[in-house]
């Protein structure tokens, strides 16, 4: 429960979508993403602070449950394309947003890599990420492991935040009801405070909402949240069923950044729920201001070339490829960066294909990136696994965690040969990793985060040290005197 300022909830809808007198008002919160996953979804996650900076004051006057600000791709985005510090970033929004929480994405072991990392390393950095703003993690494991969220999971109660478990939801011969109500009880028995349905391809349907959602206020005693996109068209009608169902948290964008691959339009779903005598807490005049504000970055985008119209339109294929946001904005991004966008088709048709050999594992990073650019491979190449990814041979060998399902054998047989695969917690057989890493990088890592960097994307983050520093001797003060 938030304690100051808007954390207060205070309710603002015109009188005109005020419940009728008498009507049952019930509460549901909004966590906004266009910081993190909205923009991760459209613009593959290439939105600088700058763009942005003007509106967060009016973003923590909203009335929020949460912004969605950092975590996920952003990470990885600030050092490898937007030459910022991903921790500034993160100390920046926390000034400018006092009065709101602030959320982020957590891939378990992977924390916000590709690999799993050392259990010194994952509590370290959910520490720092506490550390420096941030109040509610959301913490998933992209082969719903729930042995790769214990360490995750653990020190980010101790360091005093919300953490928040994640189903990964997919359709597969391996995934129902049944499994998603074991996986969250599990989460519940290891002390998470709220169970997130996190639906990154936009499939659930609003029947299956319904079902899910309210099977699990059956089976467990926290707050539900879910979280969808727009791909395939399902997103708002989905979100609403959901709430009927008793959600007690949804996800949304705001408008200017909604649809297509990214969320449902928050000012559309707040219009809507008011209605039906929901009570949001938040502010529409304010989320007009918020929506203005980014009306000319989305503009800019579209005229950059950066925002894809492909990703805005719906995609109901997605249905039987379940790309979801991030991956599909990726995918059209590093097919047009190797003229191959008419190859689109066929890769998307390959993906289904390319997961089934795997186990049917959900598409959420890293597997969405690893079964993309599998598939991609596969199609370029004119030959299924001419070229076998060394991530795609980690994740063979066990080291992502259990497979959902029965990874084909004779992949297994092309990649291992006759190595057998890890049956145990990989993190488990790896050794501390922090001291190592900042004896490593030494003077160039001037904090504790720096080093973190490091470990997580050592290429990128060295050379931002180095222009940082390049910059840094370049910067000369002067100082007016005045003579007599």
């Amino acid at each position: 429960m938030q304690k100051s300022g808007n954390r207060e909830r205070i309710y603002c809808a015109r009188p005109a979508l005020l419940p009728k007198e008498g009507q049952n008002v019930k509460q549901i919160h909004i966590t906004e993403t266009v910081l993190r996953d909205a923009q991760q979804s459209l613009i593959a996650t290439r939105m600088p602070f700058s763009d942005f900076q003007g509106i967060l004051d009016d973003m923590d006057k909203a009335g929020y449950h949460s912004i969605e600000c950092w975590g996920g791709a952003t990470f990885d985005s600030c050092l490898r394309y937007l030459n910022e510090d991903p921790w500034e970033r993160l100390r920046k929004i926390r000034k400018a947003c006092p009065n709101t929480k602030l959320q982020m994405l957590l891939r378990g072991q992977n924390l916000l890599g590709y690999k799993h990392y050392p259990n010194d390393v994952v509590r370290k950095f959910v520490a720092k990420s506490v550390e420096n703003g941030i109040d509610i993690i959301r913490i998933f494991d992209a082969l719903n492991d729930v042995r790769n969220l214990e360490v995750a999971v653990d020190q980010t109660i101790k360091s005093g935040a919300h953490a928040s478990g994640t189903i990964c939801y997919t359709l597969s011969p391996v995934h129902n009801t049944k499994a998603y109500i074991k996986l969250a009880k599990d989460m519940e028995n290891m002390g998470v405070q709220s169970i997130c349905i996190k639906d990154m391809a936009g499939i659930i349907s609003p029947k299956e909402a319904y079902e899910l959602v309210g099977a699990l206020k059956e089976n467990v005693k926290l707050p539900i949240i879910l979280h969808t996109h727009c791909t395939t068209g399902l997103g708002p009608m989905t979100l609403l069923k959901a709430a009927e169902a008793g959600v007690d948290v949804i996800d949304t964008a705001i408008s200017s950044f909604s649809g297509g691959t990214s969320q449902p339009a928050t000012e559309t779903l707040n219009y809507i729920l008011t209605q039906d005598g929901y009570k949001t807490g938040l502010d529409t005049d304010v989320l007009k201001q918020i929506n203005d504000f980014f009306k000319p970055v989305k503009a800019d985008a579209l005229k950059s070339g950066l925002l894809n119209p492909v990703v805005l339109s719906t995609d109901t294929d997605a249905l039987t490829y379940q790309v979801p946001g991030g991956m599909l904005s990726n995918l059209v991004a590093q097919l047009t960066a190797q003229k191959k966008m008419d190859k689109f088709e066929e890769v998307l048709e390959e993906t289904p294909r390319v997961r089934k050999d795997l186990g049917y594992p959900p598409l959420v990073t890293p597997m969405s990136q690893m079964v993309g650019v599998q598939a991609t491979s596969n199609v370029l190449a004119g030959e299924r696994y001419k070229n076998v990814s060394k991530e795609i041979r980690a994740y063979v060998r066990g080291e992502y965690g259990k497979a959902p399902g029965k990874i084909d054998p004779a992949l297994i047989k092309k990649v291992l040969g006759d190595e057998k695969p890890i049956k145990g917690r990989y993190a488990d057989t790896l050794g501390d990793g922090y001291e190592a890493a900042k004896a490593e990088i030494g003077a160039k890592a001037h904090s504790e985060e720096d080093v973190l960097s490091y470990i997580a994307f050592p290429t990128q983050a060295e050379a931002f040290f180095d222009k940082r520093d390049e910059r840094a001797k370049n910067t000369f003060k002067y100082t007016i005197e005045k003579i007599d």
